[in-house]
């Protein structure tokens, strides 16, 4: 069919653009799936590395597959889902991968599986159906609501467990991988066991994590990415990525850093928790920046900026910086102990300005625990301060705990009290900075899965036959009754200090007393 010709072409026109890209025979194939569009896939440098690592395995291959732009074009010309390398049919492979990087993303899941040929639900399938397996950034939190979907989940960093997996599934037939997978440390299999919530940790012989293919379709745009650290050395009590995670912060020397960026390589991403907590990282950019290259990093904290660092930050292209506050307020940041003041911002807004940047993005959340209108009108009353060193961006996202942090069991603060704190933001900024929100009805979607258990996997499945509304969404919720795992009541309109481990020094505000 001329529609299923088109689909086809399209992927070979993006194939032809890259560079790194891996074909190989081998007698056991993987289809590396990423629930997500292509542009946004091929910016994951985990996808990346994992890729790498199945194809540098004797006997074993990946090949790559994404949630297409148009999935209803694949649905219209009953195209099968195909992999990217050889547009073979995705339902021929013996193992689906799934990487998985945030909660909402499970849709993409059951498109693609439904795309496939293949049955959604793991008790549908059998001994024909290829295995499913996820893993990802979503298995450092709250992984549950994979679990009715996948055969077998990974939990954490993987970059060492898809050879313990692989070894196995090239060994034995499903039933007993299965069972052998239950009982090896970084694995789950519902229904047969494994430790819940156990993340595991690479070892340090496998970083720096860094791209195989790059590609202009992306993102992040024909850049070359790779992590100068992995994990945090912080405790920020929202973030999964905080130092009880994974162990603290693990740098990489510069040295073995420039050693892995190809020369072809123009532009060059450094990615990490927390890349500017690397001691030697001014060194790092301007040796990058010596070399010509446009420079990026994925996480600047404010108490770690020097106008040095900023300068080689400007030397490597970059127009504006980018920090997070992480709290309307000073109060607000202290509850979550993130360990930025309000000088600190500013003093990295006057390095921007004297670099010669022409805007600060600053990150923020609302909804944090405790929070009142006086702590966003702080943020009003400072953001107008920095605007008047530097141009502001202010991105805006509605605080959702997230499982395996203090702030675990935190309650959604309500789609209406968020949605009045944005338009409180946005009245009393308006002309002085440019506010960006993120949607508060999808953060609670979001919450719900990040605090729920495999009920919540079901719902999701349910909302999305339903055509994914909003409205679908909670009633799916409602219907399947989803509970967060671990959100205190409030009783009598009293809420007890004790439910979150953390309170602001001076105690709750009265009216959360």
């Amino acid at each position: 069919m001329e529609g299923r010709y088109a689909l086809i072409e399209r992927v070979r026109s993006l194939l032809a653009d890259e560079q790194g890209t891996l074909h190989k025979e081998a007698p056991y194939r993987v289809a590396l799936c990423y629930p997500s569009p292509y542009h946004v896939g091929m910016s994951s440098l985990g996808y990346q590395a994992i890729y790498r690592e199945i194809h540098s395995r004797p006997g074993a291959t990946a090949e790559r597959v994404f949630l297409p732009d148009d999935v209803e074009a694949f649905r219209r010309t009953r195209t099968p889902l195909f992999t990217w390398e050889s547009q073979a049919s995705v339902s021929e492979f013996p193992m689906l991968a799934f990487s998985v990087a945030y909660e909402l993303e499970l849709t993409g899941l059951f498109s693609m599986l439904e795309l496939s040929g293949i049955p959604l639900l793991r008790e549908q399938r059998g001994a024909r159906h290829p295995l499913v397996v996820a893993g990802g950034p979503l298995t450092f939190s709250n992984p549950d609501p994979l679990e009715p979907f996948v055969d077998v989940l990974v939990q954490g960093e993987a970059d060492d467990l898809i050879h313990v997996l692989l070894d196995a599934a090239q060994s034995m037939d499903r039933e007993p991988l299965l069972d052998v997978l239950a009982r090896t440390p970084g694995f789950l299999v519902p229904g047969r066991g494994g430790a819940r919530y156990h993340v595991a940790k690479a070892t340090d012989a496998r970083l720096p994590a860094r791209t195989q293919i790059i590609t202009p379709h992306t993102e992040l745009r024909s850049m070359f990415l790779i992590e100068p650290e992995r994990g945090c050395s912080r405790g920020c009590h929202y973030c999964v990525m905080r130092r009880t995670t994974n162990g603290g912060m693990r740098t990489v020397p510069p040295e073995r850093v420039l050693s892995l960026i190809p020369d072809h390589a123009r532009r060059v991403g450094l990615v990490g928790a927390a890349v500017t907590d690397h001691p030697r990282i001014v060194e790092l950019l301007r040796t990058l920046a010596d070399s010509g290259r446009e420079v990026g990093v994925s996480s600047l904290r404010a108490d770690r900026l020097t106008q040095e660092l900023v300068d080689q930050l400007r030397r490597g292209g970059a127009t504006n910086l980018t920090v997070a506050a992480d709290g309307a307020s000073q109060r607000m940041r202290d509850l979550v102990d993130r360990k930025h003041s309000e000088e600190q911002i500013v003093r990295a807004a006057q390095f921007a300005r004297t670099a010669g940047m022409r805007q600060l993005k600053v990150y923020n959340v609302v909804g944090l625990p405790y929070e009142e209108d006086v702590d966003v009108d702080e943020l009003i009353r400072f953001t107008t301060e920095l605007s008047r060193i530097l141009p502001v961006a202010l991105g805006v996202a509605p605080f959702v705990a997230k499982r395996n942090t203090p702030l675990d069991g935190a309650p959604f603060a309500g789609v209406r009290e968020v949605e009045n704190r944005l338009e409180r933001l946005r009245r009393g900024l308006r002309g002085r900075a440019e506010v960006r929100p993120t949607s508060a009805r999808w953060a609670w979607v979001e919450y719900m899965l990040a605090q729920c258990g495999p009920e919540a996997g079901l719902a999701a499945m349910d909302a999305w036959r339903a055509g994914g509304s909003f409205s679908a969404w909670k009633k799916a919720f409602e219907a399947r009754g989803c509970v967060p795992y671990l959100a205190r009541r409030v009783e009598d309109g009293r809420r007890n200090p004790t439910q979150w481990p953390v309170v602001p020094a001076s105690g709750p505000p009265a009216s959360a007393a």
